[in-house]
């Protein structure tokens, strides 16, 4: 029987493990995030399970290799957390999931705009203090009056755009291959068209190293309108956290609704004290601009859905590659030199 290590597991994901685990695989449920201070809960298992943030440098995989584990496997989209070099040098396989609910993510980015929109969080939080005063602040648009730009026209900037249309926004979109599904519920325009004209960008980007970090920058925020909504649900390394806040700042930028930042296992998943600065200055002021400022410490996939998706493709890519030597989700790794 296959002995897997779970990693990140949070309290309300137990049953979910359990209760799709069909190939009675030997599982090991921890809720801390895989770290070099806990590489040794890895011992006397076959495999390995991650989410994201979990780390898998070289160190690790060294480790794992010295443990006899084979499989290293993540139930995220992006495998950036795992040394696939470090992999190919111990002969592991990789695999992922490479697509859960679009509707989680969607879902996520619609709410975040609509709260931004709305005044929402600004709000609740007066009257949770017990003022119940209308002011100016609390005045908005409606979404049907409103354009709403989806940068990233995937399943889940399709999906979004789906939810915006249905509540009668116009939709706009960008995206380099512009998909017949795309068509039937966008408009495609080019970027600087669709930031002119958009008061709500919401971004479905993958995130490629070297190639698109920081895409989010002063002259891409430059190009929006000053009262516009910015939503990003995609990845954290995709934006210019010191552009987005001078941009608001200057009030040339309306809102901004994250679920992600860069180098986020600083951040996210932990609890610090009110007195406590944050790890990043620049994350500080923005989480400071609450609540013109909107942070969720990345729960886009957090729903019932998208965690089932999670673990039954995950389960499906253990026993696929136990009985066929392969899994079609397999992440291709690096040739290694023979004298490496």
């Amino acid at each position: 029987m296959l002995k897997i290590a779970c990693y990140g597991v949070r309290p309300n994901e137990i049953s979910f493990f359990n209760d799709l685990n069909k190939y009675n695989f030997e599982l090991t449920l921890i809720e801390d995030l895989l770290t070099h201070e806990n590489i040794d809960t890895a011992a006397y298992h076959d495999a390995v399970l991650l989410r994201g943030n979990c780390v898998a440098d070289a160190i690790n995989l060294e480790k794992m290799n010295e443990y006899g584990i084979k499989y290293v496997f993540t139930r995220t989209v992006g495998f950036n957390h795992i040394d696939l070099e470090a992999a190919a040098k111990y002969n592991m396989e990789v695999a992922r999931v490479p697509s859960y609910s679009p509707n989680a993510i969607a879902e996520l980015a619609l709410t975040l705009a609509m709260m931004l929109l709305r005044n929402t969080a600004y709000t609740t939080n007066r009257t949770a203090y017990k003022n119940f005063i209308v002011d100016e602040r609390m005045f908005s648009k409606e979404i049907r009056n409103c354009t709403v730009g989806i940068i990233g026209t995937g399943r889940i900037g399709v999906t979004e755009a789906k939810l915006f249309k249905g509540l009668g926004a116009k939709v706009i979109g960008y995206d380099v291959f512009q998909s017949d599904i795309a068509k039937e519920v966008l408009e495609f325009k080019e970027m600087d068209e669709l930031l002119a004209e958009a008061d709500i960008v919401s971004l479905h980007v993958p995130y490629f190293p070297g190639q698109n970090d920081k895409m989010i920058n002063a002259e891409f925020l430059s190009k929006m309108k000053n009262d516009a909504i910015l939503i990003n649900t995609a990845r954290g390394e995709l934006q210019d956290n010191e552009a987005i806040l001078e941009a608001l700042q200057n009030d040339t930028l309306g809102a901004f609704g994250t679920d992600v930042f860069a180098n986020e296992k600083d951040l996210f998943f932990k609890s610090f004290q009110p007195w406590q600065a944050l790890p990043d200055a620049t994350v500080q002021q923005l989480v400071d601009m609450y609540p013109r400022v909107l942070v969720t410490p990345h729960i886009g996939s957090n729903t019932d859905e998208a965690l089932s998706n999670m673990i039954e493709t995950s389960f499906e890519n253990f026993n696929e590659i136990l009985t066929t030597g392969k899994t079609a989700n397999a992440v291709e790794l690096p040739k290694v030199s023979v004298n490496a």
